[in-house]
């Protein structure tokens, strides 16, 4: 080819090169990915895939852009490390869309978490009868503020006084304060009416008589200590319950004095439940009753915001609405002033549809959703977008989905590659799989047996490459020839949680129930809202485990408890010195194994501690030991070599023998017993809590879609774990949309037809073979082609 004919150099660069990525379990791994094309990464869990996809890929694409910006703008971000790799070339810009689960925050709803929630707030401004005023007269964030006074104007060289005055509109509902609910204190579970501060009167955790917030109002002055409550004063009772805050002196020092109540409310009721301390909680659960606020029936707003209609609908009506059927509504309107905000507004909530998520509504929380539909939900603020030569970063984009919705997802994954962009997908799923153009699978193993290419290439080529995912690509799980017969039933009335319709449905026990059907049609509404959680029931969520770096499988399963007793009465010394959070910390480091360099505006480093070389103890604590192994080593250990360790021999711990049985029982053997509880993925962390629960005493395991993160070849370890569960006499009920999971049932229960409004109902209930047999519903006809029938 002569050079006038050569393609210009800038057309050269279609591929993105890693060479030498080592973070994490990741061995030198070389791969070259093309440009616009799909690529899926697949292999065990545990193998390296997010860590070569999410902590090499992305996390250098966003910090290289991170780093365009100015120092003074990057000290007000996250400093990210660069990933330990050889080189990175050709990096587009990532935009990750992963299953973080989206804040909790009580004002977050759908509506705010994409773009509808405000156009449809500019919509009503302009067109919403009576008019109200700007946008933010719609808002439940916005409160509506007034104020007057005096201003200096400065006129013709002399300095005039003038009044001004000025006024907010806003939607917030005075009330609630934009939340939808009110809380009340029960003012019994706060204080003991017939004792006297100086008594003891307060029970609220944190205020016992002698610490500093009892010595404020014993001390303040306001009021009598020595009296009992209830012969308090109008004015003492104020003061002692609502004072504003007051700066005084208290005890000779400086203080802020402040109402028990408003200190209550700030500095436990404005926190994030599930991250509270549990005798907090279990306080607060006891002393707090939320209700549905009076004044606007939880919808957030003012009367006036809700009194401004458009075709007779109020903007808390068209939030409350099924998204599908408000996209139907804003089709009708035809109002010529506003018809681009109209057409995005359209183009917005019809994506919502179109993703399978047509059943939500713009004002639920966005702290409900489930870490499919938080997912989803991101991926549609990038549907419309016109950006163009990105690199997408999907993470299992199938999760929550039934096979049905999976079809219309690998639709979405292929428009978006189509408008040029690169699509990297880590995914289980084989109808995933699929479509992909070119495929990475990692492995052998998972933790230090993984962290290797082992294929690469398309699909076609995966099937022959006698890899573990290319031999079980085809598996397909056989429907039983025998089912279970039930020992009783679980018995649920006219259960109406969310969008079930007056269901009533009897849950068989002593077998493998699985309830099944589209996302959104009501399971967990059936499963979670329906099924009493009492003692004998044992439920299992996808809800993100809460640990910081310094907690890991062994101290989340209790096991290093007994680990901790068998080194101290070996060595005759006390348990603590086994503890890295506690006496036997290595001082340098403080147990954390690594020493943080805070580098300001650059981003920061963490570097192995010196002392201890990353062991997390003092040299003195590794001089003893336990069957020729000191703590360090055996927290080193993966669970199935740890096992074996406490198995037998001098190191021989039942306590600790059986709890690494159970982690092994459930999949997690190559983790080891001191790896950081943030490195794990969310499907370890599922079954890290079912390995906890596994020793309950309950008598009815509700699990929700525990194949999530789980490859083709650990499903049928999965499988084997429901079995033994259920023939050891438990009840085991799975929300799942899995086929392999399906066929193994012994009873499954099918919501539908639909999601939302169209779902609810319980379409089939009976055998798998039955389902198959009919195919009456959706899932049935994914079940009948899956098993062949």
């Amino acid at each position: 080819m002569d050079a006038a004919n050569a393609a210009p150099a800038a057309d050269s660069h279609d591929l993105i090169r890693v060479h030498g990525a080592r973070e994490n379990n990741l061995k030198d791994v070389s791969v070259e990915i093309p440009k616009r094309r799909l690529t899926v990464f697949t292999g065990v869990s545990g193998s390296g895939k997010s860590s070569l996809v999410f902590d090499t890929i992305a996390a250098e694409s966003q910090r290289l852009i991170n780093e365009t910006y100015s120092a003074f703008v990057q000290g007000f971000m996250p400093s990210l490390a660069r990933p330990e790799v050889d080189v990175l070339d050709g990096l587009t810009t990532a935009i990750i869309v992963d299953q973080q689960r989206m804040g909790a925050d009580p004002r977050s709803t759908v509506g705010t978490a994409t773009d509808a929630g405000a156009m449809l707030r500019i919509l009503f401004s302009r067109l919403g009868t009576p008019h109200l005023g700007s946008p933010k007269a719609f808002s439940f964030n916005v409160a509506s503020i007034s104020g007057a006074g005096a201003v200096t104007v400065e006129r013709a060289g002399r300095q005039v006084k003038e009044r001004r005055s000025f006024s907010i509109t806003g939607g917030m509902c005075p009330r609630c304060e934009g939340r939808g609910t009110v809380t009340d204190l029960d003012l019994t579970q706060l204080y003991d009416e017939g004792k006297s501060l100086n008594e003891g009167a307060l029970t609220v955790p944190g205020y016992k008589a002698g610490g500093w917030n009892h010595r404020l109002y014993a001390e303040s002055g306001l009021m009598d200590p020595d009296k009992p409550i209830r012969s308090y004063t109008k004015r003492e009772l104020a003061d002692f319950l609502h004072r504003e805050p007051t700066r005084m002196k208290i005890a000779g020092i400086n203080m802020t004095y402040e109402g028990l109540i408003p200190r209550i409310q700030r500095s436990m009721l404005a926190k994030d439940r599930e991250g509270m301390q549990p005798h907090i909680r279990e306080f607060v659960d006891r002393a707090v009753t939320f209700t549905v606020c009076p004044d606007c029936d939880g919808t957030r707003l003012t009367e006036a915001a809700r009194s401004s209609k458009i075709a007779g609908i109020s903007i808390a009506d068209a939030c409350a609405m099924q998204i599908s059927d408000l996209a139907a509504w804003v089709r009708e309107l035809t109002e010529s002033s506003v018809a681009p905000l109209l057409d995005s507004l359209r183009g917005t909530l019809d994506s919502f549809v179109e993703i399978g998520l047509g059943y939500l509504s713009l004002d639920r929380p966005s702290g409900t959703l489930s870490g499919g539909e938080a997912q989803r939900v991101k991926m549609i603020r990038h549907l419309g977008s016109s950006l163009t030569d990105v690199t997408y970063v999907f993470d299992e984009p199938s999760v929550g989905l039934h096979p049905h919705d999976v079809r219309r997802m690998n639709g979405l994954l292929l428009r978006l590659r189509d408008k040029g962009n690169t699509v990297l997908v880590v995914e289980h799923k084989p109808e995933v799989i699929a479509i992909a153009d070119h495929v990475v699978d990692l492995g052998p193993g998972a933790g230090t047996a993984g962290g290797t290419v082992c294929y690469e290439g398309d699909l076609a080529g995966l099937r022959t490459a006698g890899t573990l995912t290319g031999r079980h690509l085809d598996d397909r799980a056989a429907l039983k020839k025998t089912v279970r017969e039930p020992t009783g039933a679980l018995e649920i009335r006219g259960a109406t949680t969310h969008n079930l319709r007056g269901v009533d449905v009897d849950i068989p026990l002593g077998v493998l129930t699985v309830i099944t059907g589209v996302a959104g049609s009501g399971k967990s509404s059936l499963v979670h809202g329906s099924i009493p959680a009492g003692e004998h029931v044992v439920s299992v969520d996808q809800a993100p485990i809460r640990g910081s770096r310094r907690s890991n499988p062994a101290t989340y399963t209790g096991l290093l408890d007994p680990i901790r007793k068998a080194f101290a009465k070996a060595n005759g010394v006390k348990p603590a010195l086994f503890s890295a959070n506690s006496e036997g910390a290595c001082p340098n480091c403080n147990g954390a194994g690594v020493v943080y360099t805070d580098l300001a505006m650059m981003a920061g480093v963490a570097t192995t501690c010196e002392e201890c070389e990353g062991r997390r103890f003092e040299a003195s604590v590794l001089r003893y030991r336990l069957g020729g192994r000191d703590i360090s080593e055996v927290l080193a250990m993966p669970v199935a070599e740890a096992a074996e360790f406490f198995g037998a021999g001098e190191a021989h711990t039942p306590a600790a023998h059986r709890i690494l049985g159970r982690l092994a029982d459930v999949g997690l053997g190559y983790l080891t017993l001191g790896q950081p509880l943030t490195t794990l993925s969310g499907g370890e962390r599922q079954r890290l809590k079912l390995a906890t629960h596994m020793a309950d005493k309950g008598g009815i395991y509700v699990l929700d879609e525990p194949t999530t993160g789980l490859h083709l070849a650990d499903v049928d370890q999965l499988l084997a774990l429901l079995d033994r569960l259920v023939d050891s006499g438990k009840s085991v009920i799975v929300v799942e949309h899995h086929q392999a999971v399906m066929a193994h049932a012994d009873w499954i229960i099918d919501v539908g037809p639909g999601a939302g409004h169209d779902g609810g109902r319980i379409v089939f209930e009976g055998t798998p073979a039955d389902l198959v047999a009919a195919r009456s519903t959706l899932t049935g006809e994914h079940l009948a082609e899956y098993v062949g029938a």
